[in-house]
Formats: structure tokens, sequence, C-alpha cells
């Protein structure tokens, strides 16, 4: 294989290296935010009503203050500024929502049948540093109901239709005029409505016609690798364009929307969100992502400041959506929940959307072993892409076959003047009717799958907690050995990741074999594979698992196409090809600038030397 040939993989493996090095966030100069854990230790009874359950229990209290200001009170909702904290419980099948009388809020949501990775209850967020009130101006006061106590109704879990229960918590301001937050859940599934209704307020609020809606959300660790779980932790939104954005998960991020109306806001944690979704939609919206790196308990710190509208039948319809971030789930919510499970921009996420999802949903119906799912998801892409690999090869070995004429034109010319080698080399290949680049073009063709796997695979849902040999979680690393932090390593060694790379360098090793390579060329194949090492050392284990597979595969086809390619009968082809009388052919606008170039080159005089 010649010098340009060499240059062209070079250079593809360098952006491949780039781009899997600067795909991996920097964690440094985040901005901290004060965090503080609350107790979740409440002993709790239980009234099963219609599939659902509500516990209700007052045994954990508020701070009261023993001293209230006479002039508090008479405010407007004066009087909901003292009480005491209590919780009730909506459960069904899938999900335990912790409401509290203090702001009337969601104070925590658990998710019953999945597991943390160390196979503890796994609760999306949880405390009292987690917010959602109503802010509006009531008199000459602002109110933030988050500060205020509710009340639970007083016949506590309602039935409002088969299998379906309500509880409507009701903040006083008097006997007629109140704000209700009426929560509804049905016996499975991870939806809980929510509507807030205000009644007699008209000449209290000063604008009853929409609301404002300031919700915080501290996302709690639940998987292995905290550093990758705050990797794709952040705030997705949905406008009314049918447009997903987010902001960015690398660093701290804010952003205001006054243009465009909103359909849902998602605070994402990696393998698992809650979403709200306003039947009218968000009017105005402030949206932020903050992370503390000291915080060893939560992954990143979510808020979100919205305006609604109010309905035709004048309440504010909602509803909340507190599960995993499963692509077949998220589809069947609705309101393209589903978009906000990021597989790359665009031509990557239509390759993982509509060929490698589809693909690995078909072998799930076989089996439920994920590690043999990906080895005949990669059997099936290996044998869709045999045609490029043979390709490739059979370039590589026509390469090879004219490397000793090669050899003599170097000679010949010498390599002081490399204009005049590359444009008699250009003369040889096209009387041998060989392109230098057809062992490249190939790879071209494939690295947009590569690529894409390399997002596909951390946001696969589908493989969190699932073992194969070795790997207790395909979703994350399988470490081996637990090292000291080392720059661009991290302080572990991933053994899949250490086999893969092994397995690249052995197969660049076989490839120089093939092409022919000598020189300083012929080392520069191993220098992705080590930048791979430190790229891939943290990310999951299944993602290098597959490009362990493929290196074992794409050497076994090059094992096979070698009883296929007979380099004496190449070589006679080239020679046949060199005595055909020269066609000319209509040259591409980007071969002919380059002749032109070259032969621009040709015609200086040379540089004198100094």
């Amino acid at each position: 294989m010649d010098k340009n040939t060499f240059t062209g993989l070079f250079l593809i493996m360098i952006i491949m290296g780039a781009s899997f090095y600067f795909m991996k966030p920097s964690e440094a100069d985040l901005k901290k935010a004060a965090i503080q854990a609350h107790a979740d230790s409440i002993k709790r009874g239980d009234i099963k009503v219609a599939g659902t359950t509500a516990k209700l229990s007052d045994t954990t209290k508020a701070q009261v203050p023993v001293k209230v200001d006479s002039a508090v009170l008479k405010s407007p909702f004066g009087a909901a500024t003292v009480g005491t904290e209590k919780f009730i419980t909506l459960e069904n099948k899938d999900i335990r929502v912790q409401l509290s009388t203090h702001g009337g809020r969601v104070y925590s949501v658990e998710l019953k049948n999945y597991k943390t990775f160390n196979k503890k209850p796994l609760v999306l967020f949880d405390g009292a540093s987690n917010h959602f009130g109503l802010t509006f101006n009531a008199g000459n006061n602002s109110i933030n109901t988050d500060k205020l106590f509710f009340t639970p109704s007083a016949g506590g879990l309602q039935v409002a239709e088969k299998d379906s229960s309500t509880l409507t918590m009701r903040l006083s301001y008097s006997p007629t005029q109140y704000i209700d937050y009426i929560y509804s859940l049905k016996g499975t599934g991870f939806k809980v409505g929510f509507t807030v209704k205000a009644t007699g307020l008209d000449q209290v609020i000063a604008n009853t016609n929409s609301l404002n809606i300031n919700w915080q959300a501290n996302m709690l660790k639940n998987e292995k690798d905290m550093p990758q779980e705050r990797r794709y932790a952040t705030v997705y939104y949905f406008n009314n364009e049918n447009t997903l954005d987010y902001l960015s998960e690398n660093k701290d991020d804010q952003i205001a929307i006054n243009d465009k109306k909103l359909q849902w806001v998602s605070f994402q944690a990696h393998f698992f969100s809650g979403v709200l979704i306003p039947k009218e939609g968000f009017d105005k919206s402030s949206l932020s992502v903050t992370t503390d790196v000291n915080d060893t308990t939560h992954s990143k710190q979510m808020a979100a400041t919205m305006s609604v509208a109010k309905s035709t039948d004048g309440t504010f319809p909602m509803e909340f959506y507190f599960g995993p971030n499963k692509y077949s789930i998220l589809k069947t919510q609705g309101h393209h929940l589903e978009r906000q499970i990021y597989m790359g921009w665009a031509p990557l996420a239509f390759i993982n959307r509509f060929a490698v999802l589809p693909v690995f949903n078909f072998l799930n119906q076989f089996t439920t072993n994920y590690g043999l799912i990906i080895l005949a998801l990669t059997i099936v892409l290996k044998l869709v892409l045999s045609p490029l690999t043979y390709k490739s090869y059979l370039s590589m070995a026509k390469m090879r076959v004219l490397k000793p004429e090669m050899d003599e034109i170097k000679t010949k010319v010498g390599e002081d003047n490399p204009t005049l080698l590359q444009q008699e080399y250009m003369k040889l290949y096209k009387k041998a009717g060989v392109n230098p680049l057809g062992g490249c073009l190939p790879l071209v063709i494939q690295m947009p799958i590569v690529i894409a796997f390399f997002r596909f695979f951390p946001s696969l849902f589908e493989l969190r907690g699932q073992s194969f040999l070795w790997m207790h979680d395909l979703s994350t690393y399988d470490s081996i050995l637990t090292l000291p932090n080392i720059p661009f390593i991290g302080n572990h060694l991933s053994l899949m990741c250490l086999l893969m790379t092994i397995s690249t360098l052995i197969m660049t090793y076989f490839n120089n074999q093939v092409s022919g390579a000598t020189g300083q060329m012929k080392y520069i194949g191993y220098i992705t594979p080590v930048i791979f090492l430190g790229a891939l050392n943290s990310y999951p284990s299944g993602l290098n698992y597959y490009y362990f597979l493929a290196n074992l595969m794409t050497f076994g086809q090059q094992y096979l196409i070698r009883f296929m390619v007979d380099d004496k009968k190449i070589h006679a082809q080239i020679q046949e090809n060199k005595k055909k009388p020269e066609v000319k052919k209509k040259t591409g606008g980007f071969q002919a600038r380059m002749e032109e170039m070259m032969r621009q080159k040709q015609q200086l005089p040379p540089a004198k030397k100094k």
C-alpha cells in the first residue's frame, strides 16, 4: 500500500479517535449547589382502593415556628404558613409516589420494579431539597405555594373510575376560596394525573388565567458510574414545532424560552426521567441544570420555571411521567416522549432509530440474553457489510501486488520530488485499473455505523442490569483492576475494553501483512487502538463487547477471503489492464483540480537553498 493510502487511513483513525475523545465530557469547573438529603424513614398504614394504595403518616413533622407574627397570619393565605407535615403515598403496581402536605407536592418517587446498581430500591428523587410550587401575587404579597401547608381531602383517596383513584390536596384562603391539587393514579403505569383548580380567587389573585410553576429536583445517583450518569443526565424540552432540544450535558447550562410554547419538560437522569406534560403547553419557560462535583448522592440539580394557561373548563390540567427511558415504553406514553432518548446527531440517529433498534428488538423476541443478542446483531451487520469488507481486502491485495512496481518508480524518480512521484504513481494506478483509496472507502462507509453504536449502546435501557459472562452489567464498565486516578485512563481497567484493544492491535498487524506496509507507515495503525483504550475504558462493556466481536468477525472474514483472492491472478489481471488502450474518461471536478494543482507544482522552479 502506498503512502497516500496510509495517509488516508491515518487521517480516518485520527478523526475517529478525536471524535471519541471530545465526546467524552470534562467534569471540571462545574458550579456547586448546596444539597441536603432528607430522611425517608416513615411508618405507614395501608388503605387499598381500586388497585391503588394511599398511605397516610403524620409521624414526620415540619418545623413549626413557636411564635408567629400576627400580621403574617392575617395576610393572604397566612393561616397556611403554619401546620404539620404529613405524607400520603399513592401507589400502584409500577410506582410509589409520596406526597407532602407541605407544599402539596410530590416529595419522592420510587419505581417499584427497578433497583439501583447495588440492588436497593430505585428512587428518582426524594427529600426536602426538591420543590414544586405555584407563584403569584395576592394583595401586595408574593405567594409561593411550596412553602404553605395543604390539607388532604377528608375522604382520603377517592375512586374516580375503574382501577383509578384521585386525591385532592387543598390550600385554603377561606372556606369558599381555595386552590386544589388533584392527583390521580391508575392501577398500572408510570403516569400521575395532576390538575390545579382555583375556586373563588378571581378577586384575590392578580391573574387567574395563567399560573407560574417552579419545579426543582435533585436527581439521585442510581447507577454504578457517576461520571457516566452525569454525562447523559440533563433537561430535555419539546416545543410546539415538534422540535426536541436539551441543555448541555457537559457543563452547567440555562436557557429562557419566550418565543415558543413547550409541550413538555423532562428532568432526565440517564436511564430514568420525570416529565411534566401540560394539556395547554407552557407559554414561557426558564430551564437550568447544574452539577455539584463534590456531591456523591445526586447526579445533577435541575430546575424549571414555566407559565401555563387555563384550560377551557377553568382548570390547569397536567400529568407527570415518572419512569424508565425505555424506547418502547416512552413511545406508548404519547407526546413523542421517546424522542428524549438521544441516539446521536441526525444521520446517526436515523441509523440507530430506523435500522439498529428494529433489528435489536426483533432479535429480542427470540432470547432475553443480551450478550447473545449483541452477538447476533454483530453477525447480521457483518453479513450485510461483507461486500464492503471483500472490496476493501481486494483493494489492499491489488496495492500489495503493485508495490514492487511502485518501488521501481520510487527508485527511478527519487524522493526529492514528491509531486512527480505522485504523478507517476497515479499513472500506474490508472493503467493498472487500481483505485488507491479502494481500501479506505469501505471503511469510510462503515464509519457512521461504528460511531452510531458509540451513542446507541450507552442510551440502551435494555442493557441496564443485564449480565453476560463476567460482565455484571452491560450498561457500564467491567472493572478487573482498580487503579489510582490516571489521566486519560481513569481509576480502573475494563477487561472487555482491554480485549477489544488487543484484538484491534492483532487485526492491525494482519492488515499490515495484507497491505504490505513498510517503514514508519507500518506503525501508524497501532496508534488508534491505544487511543480507544483510554476513550472507551469507562464506556459500557456492551459497547466494547460489540467492538470486540466486530474485530473477531472481520478477522474471520478476511481469513476466508484470503482463499478467494489469488495474487497471481490479480497480477495477471493488472498486466492485462495495462495492455488495454487508454480510454479517456470524463474527469470529476475534484480529481481535475488535483491534477491541475500537481501540474502547476511540477512547473514551478525548485526553491533555492539558503
